[in-house]
């Protein structure tokens, strides 16, 4: 079994704000770069992961992953989740929801068929909960940058 490389953290904040890649970072600290990503992590120096889980309440066949309404449903969830996205993205993203949800629709999922539109029930409506929660994060942003 192999010893645990000592990584300090404030030397690893100052290699990583000079912009060393992670392979970088990994070499000088005789590493791997899984070793360097754990130790971001420790120190805070990494982005907290997503859960999706509530805007895609589904396991997805792999073929389904990166698909239209996959990639819209995590879009709109990383921003409901605080990231900011591209515009390009997000207005993509927002304008999928808003025109299905204004024609009273919401998405499934079958791994054999992947995505479809089928008529929303307004007591479980994923999506228009998920566009909801997106909204309210962009609004709460402006909110904040405006002063």
């Amino acid at each position: 079994m192999g010893r645990k490389a000592l990584i300090d953290p404030e030397e690893l904040r100052r290699l990583a704000g000079q912009g060393l890649s992670n392979a970088e970072l990994a070499s000088r600290f005789g590493v791997s770069e899984s070793g360097i990503l754990q130790a971001k992590r420790a120190a805070g120096l990494s982005k907290p992961m997503l859960d999706h889980s509530r805007a895609i309440p589904w396991k997805l066949d792999r073929s389904h992953n990166q698909s239209g309404p996959a990639t819209n449903l995590r879009n709109l969830s990383a921003v409901a989740q605080g990231r900011v996205i591209p515009a390009e993205k997000l207005n993509t993203a927002l304008r999928w929801a808003a025109r299905l949800v204004d024609g009273g629709l919401d998405v499934s999922y079958e791994p054999g068929r992947g995505f479809a539109e089928i008529p929303a029930s307004p007591q479980d409506w994923l999506l228009a909960r998920v566009l909801t929660e997106a909204r309210r994060a962009l609004e709460s942003t402006e909110e904040h940058a405006g002063g």
